[in-house]
């Protein structure tokens, strides 16, 4: 296991690992962006990114078939785009249509292009597409009214009732309304529609993470500041969400993030009380501990 001490000067909120499991990229309160090279049990500190004029929340690496890529969003209602090239890092991108803090930024996968899903305080959802020659024009959707905490794509490729993969464009919020909203891409209207409100919470939803496997079911995790983790399930993409609560009893504390394994079978909670536990769903579909990080 690699450790880092002393990697920011502040708390940091986010540490994300790259496609390769070679970068790591961590931000914090103290306004800073840092790469780490990861080689086997040690790690070096590549470069420092400022840009941000306040705590940056999270970060996010494109897929590498774009190059070297790395989103960044933070309380200045801004989304940095950063690149690498020759070793040299830059800012090649400023993404300001949000007036308020940005919670959340994730690419979507990459089969769609290098597509960018930003959720804000200011109660909407924006997708925008960097291209070669520049941006298009972004899609901006009111979600919840009094702020989007979270946003996070599906999978890319789902299976119609053939079994014949096809692409279904959708993406999951969480607010501050304490709802869960399933999101589609409308070709015709070229924005996206509302699918399904998911009701079940009632504090805020602090993280939603969609699970990343292809599967018959889709599975979502929603974590939320009245100490629950809820698992939706639909299956074949279609109908009813299912509503299965990770645990009976509450947590000690507030849940702030929910992360899968990239085989989407491991899901990882976060919360107040700064323990990390693992969680899998049996044969008899109901979810069993599967550890804990201290």
């Amino acid at each position: 296991m690699v450790t880092i001490a002393n990697a920011h000067v502040d708390l940091i909120h986010d540490t994300v690992l790259d496609y390769y499991g070679k970068r790591l990229a961590t931000c914090s309160s103290d306004k800073t962006i840092k790469i780490f090279e990861i080689e086997g049990e040690s790690h070096k500190l590549v470069e420092t990114l400022v840009g941000h004029e306040g705590p940056v929340w999270r970060v996010d690496w494109a897929h590498p078939k774009f190059g070297t890529i790395l989103a960044s969003c933070s309380y200045d209602g801004k989304v940095l785009i950063w690149k690498e090239e020759n070793g040299k890092w830059q800012q090649i991108a400023v993404h300001a249509v949000h007036s308020a803090s940005v919670n959340s930024v994730q690419w979507a996968p990459h089969e769609y292009g290098a597509l960018l899903l930003a959720a804000s305080s200011d109660g909407k959802v924006s997708i925008v597409e960097f291209k070669e020659n520049g941006t298009t024009s972004p899609i901006l959707i009111d979600a919840h009214a009094i702020g989007v905490n979270s946003a996070c794509w599906a999978p890319a490729t789902v299976e119609d009732n053939n079994g014949n993969p096809k692409q279904l464009r959708r993406f999951v919020t969480g607010g501050a309304d304490n709802l869960v909203k399933i999101w589609k891409y409308d070709s015709e209207t070229q924005t996206y529609t509302i699918e399904d409100t998911l009701e079940g919470h009632s504090d805020w939803v602090r993280d939603v993470a969609w699970s990343p496997s292809i599967l018959m079911r889709s599975y979502i995790a929603s974590v939320s500041q009245d100490r629950t983790c809820i698992i939706w399930t639909q299956e074949n993409n279609k109908g009813p969400w299912k509503k299965t609560l990770l645990q009976q009893d509450k947590y000690p504390d507030v849940l702030w993030r929910a992360s899968w394994s990239l085989s989407g079978n491991i899901l990882a909670i976060s919360g107040g009380d700064n323990k990390v536990t693992l969680w899998k769903e049996n044969l008899a579909g109901t979810w069993e501990s599967a550890g804990e990080v201290q």
